[in-house]
């Protein structure tokens, strides 16, 4: 069991994202669904929290109602080993979204992503800071990142 737990605030959607969410990535399922009782703050037998494990990490999502809001102070960092990882998981997790920026997405409930490259920590890691920073410049004018593009870079003569 982890110590930590990421704990997720949705308006009455907190099952349909855990669902959405556990689709999207391997290696993830629903773990346990609460309801609330007779005399909660919402309708007995209305869902309450969602458990769920999206590649082993655990989470909790709670209908909790309209007013906590996501914002991109907070965001999941997902780590991608190929273009095809990336791809698959910024054109699931932008469907009724928005693109953000250089590598971030936020998601139809309004959560904000990070797909990231794995090689792209080695290269702005470069001990050659031209290197590094032909790396950053690249990555500014990208929305979902392009590992080809990063390479090229990183390469540049």
């Amino acid at each position: 069991m982890q110590k930590i737990t990421p704990f997720l605030w949705f308006d009455g959607k907190a099952e349909e994202a855990a669902n959405f969410y556990t689709s999207i990535f391997e290696n993830s399922e629903v773990t346990n669904i609460m309801h609330y009782g007779k005399g909660g703050p919402a309708p007995e037998g209305s869902v309450m929290s969602v458990a769920f494990q999206l590649e082993g990490q655990e989470f909790y999502a709670l209908n909790g109602g309209p007013q906590y809001t996501f914002t991109p102070a907070i965001s999941f960092f997902v780590k991608c080993e190929t273009q095809e990882e990336v791809d698959e998981l910024w054109e699931k997790l932008s469907e009724g979204g928005e693109e953000q920026g250089p590598g971030w997405v936020k998601d139809k409930y309004n959560l904000s992503w990070q797909i990231v490259p794995t090689v792209l920590e080695e290269f702005m890691n470069d001990p050659d800071p031209e290197k590094s920073q032909r790396v950053m410049q690249a990555l500014m004018q990208m929305n979902k990142l392009d590992i080809k593009k990063l390479k090229q870079a990183h390469n540049e003569q």
